[in-house]
């Protein structure tokens, strides 16, 4: 029952609860555990953060075994909180990060709903690069329609988990429809000389560009197997970038969005990284191996398997072209794709100015 006491003003206690222990929540959790920063009064301040996972075995061994090698390799910090009850993980918290799948996402929304201890203050982030299907929403959408009158946000960009847990440094965005939140959002997440974060309000272009390049992803992976060249991959890539602001514009995006990190830097990043799943999942295809078989054996989702359907089906209600989800859509389905049939596809098509 929701009480006085679960109604968290923001800053009083720098709890954050990441949802889903997989190489992206863990890597978050990493960062938000080590983020320390300046209060007004000019003391240091760190992050209270706690860790969901609703496998309870899975928790049981990483409390156990702080040095996790799978999905990746990490130290999970001392002061990091584990729990496999999500009514622990989400009691007090300022700030929600759904880093589950975007099919699992909509469940542990209501999941959390149903416990009715979640402060109406808190703040909902999206981090999983997803749209629901068969819905066709995005997951910002999706964690508005479960909380219609708490605030949003999503966190995308070229984010490669084993990268960041090595040391190297990256940027992201974190976006809300106003400022004042996203900019909440960049103080608490924001790891200096490690990964930066930028402020934006173009929820939509944030979230479905972070989305629309893993499709592009697989195309890449598929044409690196193909041995299509690199004059081809970077052909893929630039009408990747405008099959992309084609359909976020049309969805309501901003263009400076897509030439941004999320959109530009989240494509650039995961086309041409062999880390990306997305993009093994593209290579394997290529190879001959069926995507009931890959997704098998990587034990991990890749989301732009779902997303390829989405898109396709969204692309279609309103008329937007996009020949390469076409053309991933149907290699995901069982259909051989030779390399020259995606050079016929691509090349063959009407002459027209470049836009």
């Amino acid at each position: 029952m929701m009480t006085d006491e679960n109604t968290v003003k923001l800053g009083s206690t720098n709890k954050i609860a990441i949802l889903g222990a997989g190489s992206w929540g863990l890597t978050l959790a990493w960062l938000a555990t080590n983020q320390q920063r300046k209060s007004a009064c000019g003391t240091t301040l760190s992050n209270n953060v706690v860790l969901w996972d609703r496998t309870p075995e899975k928790v049981q061994q990483f409390k156990e075994n702080p040095n996790v090698t799978f999905p990746v390799t990490l130290t999970i910090p001392e002061n990091l909180v584990l729990t496999s009850d999500l009514e622990e993980a989400i009691i007090g918290a300022e700030a929600v990060l759904f880093v589950v799948t975007s099919k699992a996402t909509r469940q542990v929304a209501e999941q959390i709903k149903a416990l009715n201890v979640l402060s109406p203050n808190a703040i909902l982030i999206n981090a999983s690069k997803g749209i629901e299907f068969p819905s066709l929403k995005p997951m910002s959408m999706v964690l508005k329609e479960v909380f219609p009158t708490h605030r949003v946000g999503v966190l995308s960009g070229p984010t490669l988990a084993k990268e960041i847990l090595t040391g190297l440094p990256t940027a992201a965005t974190v976006a809300a429809e106003d400022l004042e939140t996203a900019e909440w959002l960049q103080d608490r997440l924001n790891c200096n000389e490690r990964f930066r974060l930028y402020t934006n309000t173009d929820l939509v272009g944030v979230e479905l560009a972070g989305a629309l390049k893993n499709v592009f992803a697989i195309a890449s992976g598929y044409m690196a197997a193909k041995k299509m060249g690199d004059n081809a991959r970077a052909a893929l890539l630039t009408r990747g970038l405008a099959e992309m602001a084609r359909f976020c514009l049309k969805m309501g995006a901003e263009m400076p969005t897509i030439y941004g990190l999320s959109g530009l830097g989240d494509l650039l990043a995961t086309c041409n990284s062999p880390l990306s799943r997305n993009y093994q999942v593209g290579y394997r295809l290529g190879k001959g191996e069926t995507l009931e078989e890959i997704l098998a054996d990587i034990k991990v989702v890749a989301e732009g398997v779902q997303t390829a359907f989405a898109v396709f089906e969204l692309a279609k209600t309103r008329g937007i072209e996009t020949p390469i989800v076409e053309l991933v859509v149907n290699a995901l389905s069982g259909q051989v794709v030779s390399g020259e049939m995606m050079i016929k596809s691509l090349m063959s098509r009407k002459l027209k100015q470049e836009r």
